[in-house]
């Protein structure tokens, strides 16, 4: 089966983590956007989003409650369908979640934590260590997204999607006698026991994790040791500031700028920006593009405990009391950033 990856991609802002998880997913030979599901993690973020949750649904004035599956539960329900479909060599699939640190982790993955250990002995390498189990709902909702109906009132599995009923050689429905063919043809090769899963080898989980954000929760060491870390310093973007300067000399200058005034700023290894920071389709930044998004950024991110730094940068017979002040000193800034000379060391 195809090797799988469970990454944690982390960095400043505009290194081009979202650009590398592209690459990722090539060189897994994800190319088929069906294989792939990408959510975005936020401080309101739940366990319900992320495996699925019981809505209330009205249809014509009749309150109904319909179970959705969250983003977890439909990315493994693909990779089951295509070991089914494929039990040799299984398209790849991938969850990929964007900024992972500003929910709650822990709680949004609930359970589904300790699916995170994976297998590394050749029988089962790829698949996850353990089992967790599903609750009813969970479980039957996983089935349907793969194709399998089960009908409560007559206790049958059927198989409903149609490229996995060609797949699926022999009987399509399974009455309570044929149980044992159900689990053999069905749950036997995606590892399902008694509702408990596993996550598969051919599922992958990529995150991204802006380390300079503000609106963070913790990462408890027991979450983070069941990844593989990787710090994107990001490529060079060929763009000029007005067509005069090179722009990722003037990023490479401000950096060194924040790691020279370091006593000033907070956490700096964080605060380093990337070469895409700003982009640019017409390999052209304007003094306005600095202007509104990267020289507030330095005001309330960078700087935001002590504006020194800053005020010998420009100098001295200038006051930065304001953010409008130090909008005003734009053009001076960069001027200053571009004839910067690190401090020797």
């Amino acid at each position: 089966m195809t090797s799988c990856l469970q990454k944690i991609l982390f960095g400043g802002p505009g290194v081009g983590k979202s650009h590398k998880i592209k690459k990722i997913l090539e060189e897994l030979g994800i190319d088929n956007s069906s294989n792939y599901v990408k959510t975005v993690f936020h401080p309101e973020y739940t366990y319900g989003d992320f495996m699925g949750k019981l809505l209330p649904l009205t249809i014509k004035e009749k309150v109904e409650y319909k179970f959705y599956a969250g983003y977890f539960l439909e990315v493994l329900a693909k990779a089951y369908k295509n070991i089914l479909l494929n039990p040799i060599s299984p398209e790849p699939v991938a969850l990929v979640i964007d900024e992972i640190n500003r929910g709650n982790s822990s709680a949004i993955f609930g359970t589904i934590f300790q699916l995170l250990d994976r297998e590394h002995d050749d029988e089962y390498e790829g698949w996850s260590c353990y089992e967790t189990k599903l609750s009813e709902m969970e479980y039957f909702k996983l089935l349907e997204l793969i194709g399998i109906k089960h009908d409560h009132s007559k206790n049958t599995y059927s198989i409903k999607e149609a490229e996995l009923e060609k797949s699926i050689t022999g009987n399509k429905i399974f009455y309570e006698t044929q149980m044992q063919e159900f689990h053999e043809k069905i749950l036997n090769p995606i590892r399902i026991k008694d509702k408990s899963i596993r996550i598969p080898p051919n599922m992958s989980i990529i995150a991204t994790m802006n380390t300079s954000d503000n609106s963070i929760f913790y990462m408890d060491s027991a979450f983070k040791r069941r990844w593989d870390w990787e710090f994107i310093r990001g490529e060079r973007q060929e763009a000029t500031i007005d067509g005069k300067h090179d722009w990722s000399s003037f990023v490479d200058n401000l950096n060194r700028f924040f790691v020279d005034n370091s006593k000033f700023i907070r956490q700096i290894e964080d605060k380093q920006i990337g070469y895409w920071f700003i982009t640019s389709k017409s390999k052209k930044i304007t003094t306005n593009d600095i202007r509104n998004k990267l020289l507030f950024f330095i005001w309330d991110s960078v700087f935001s405990r002590d504006k020194e730094g800053l005020k010998q940068l420009i100098g001295e017979k200038n006051d930065l009391i304001t953010f409008n002040q130090f909008s005003d000193q734009c053009e001076n800034f960069i001027e200053k950033i571009i004839n910067y000379q690190p401090k020797t060391r």
